[in-house]
């Protein structure tokens, strides 16, 4: 029976990757297609008089970018989105009963069920703000994540290393878990809002770029991001103290692992502190945004795999 669910773990988990594919593809072509190059009559009939040379390049702009035929497509990219999710959220979950304990144990279930909860935090974003732009890279980083779990960290199920039978598991890492998908996020957030001031700096934004939100509008989606999820990263860090006490006799040891989920959030914390008392704003805290993800990214990536100590469940 476990074999079972084990296989059909993996299918869910391929399935998942095939409609995250068409996702992405869905939304490329949404992107693509709203932008129109602009032809010779279009251009002639823009009068480049000072007084209405504004208003008459903005008519122009607009009428060579038409998001609202495209907007079937982004539906449709949005529901292959939600497919993906729902079937990696089953996969996950066979995932687990195929071994008969929470899909936690090893380096490739962390990854998966790190990239639900991207998907999650995006899907869930979503509902409240105009992100479906980011859908693009989502869509992208999810599978990269996947297809890294797939090819490079699969192991095949099997039960919990000792120290890892603990309750403190499915507190500590659910919420860590959850915490780095909207990290992640906002990290997306910080980046994109980097990449349009630089464009913006130089000029005006390219064509596709001017249905995205204004810079101020993308600086507050990744601060409230950051300063909702930040309560539960502490959580998570505080759990793992204790369950460390239960399991090795101390609460702190400064394993590698411990060590860098502290300078995640210190991290975070200053770049909260910097935002509510320093007024950091924009540029500045968009680049501190993006080291203090960075920070979460070198734990989960370089310590689970290469790092040495107690916290060695990768089973790479």
């Amino acid at each position: 029976m476990s074999r079972n669910w084990a296989y059909l773990s993996n299918y869910l988990v391929y399935s998942s990757m095939a409609l995250y594919t068409l996702s992405f593809i869905a939304h490329a072509v949404e992107t693509a297609w709203a932008v129109r190059v602009p032809t010779e009559d279009s251009m002639k009939n823009i009068d480049y008089e000072r007084t209405e040379k504004v208003a008459r390049v903005a008519t122009a702009i607009k009428k060579n970018i038409d998001y609202e035929r495209t907007e079937k497509v982004a539906r449709v990219a949005t529901a292959m989105m939600i497919l993906g999710f729902v079937l990696l959220f089953a996969g996950v979950m066979a995932r687990g009963l195929s071994a008969s304990r929470v899909p936690w144990g090893n380096m490739y279930e962390f990854s998966i069920t790190g990239a639900l909860a991207f998907s999650g935090a995006y899907l869930a974003a979503l509902r409240k703000h105009n992100i479906r732009w980011l859908g693009l890279l989502v869509s992208i980083a999810v599978l990269l994540t996947l297809g890294t779990a797939v090819a490079v960290l699969y192991r095949p199920s099997a039960p919990l290393v000792p120290a890892l039978k603990s309750t403190w598991l499915v507190v500590h890492v659910s919420t860590a878990i959850i915490s780095g998908g909207v990290f992640l996020l906002a990290n997306a957030i910080a980046a994109a809002y980097l990449y349009l001031d630089r464009m913006e700096t130089r000029g005006e934004r390219k064509a596709w770029a001017k249905r995205l939100p204004s810079l101020e509008d993308l600086d507050q989606l990744s601060y409230r991001l950051v300063a909702f999820v930040f309560p539960l990263w502490t959580f998570s860090v505080i759990a793992g103290a204790i369950w460390a006490e239960s399991a090795w006799g101390r609460y702190w040891g400064w394993d590698p692992k411990e060590t860098w989920a502290f300078i995640t959030w210190v991290a975070y914390a200053a770049y909260l502190h910097a935002r509510v008392t320093v007024g950091w704003r924009g540029r500045k805290a968009a680049w501190l945004c993006l080291f203090a993800g960075s920070t979460f990214l070198f734990n989960y990536v370089y310590v689970n795999i290469w790092g040495t100590g107690k916290h060695t469940y990768s089973g790479l």
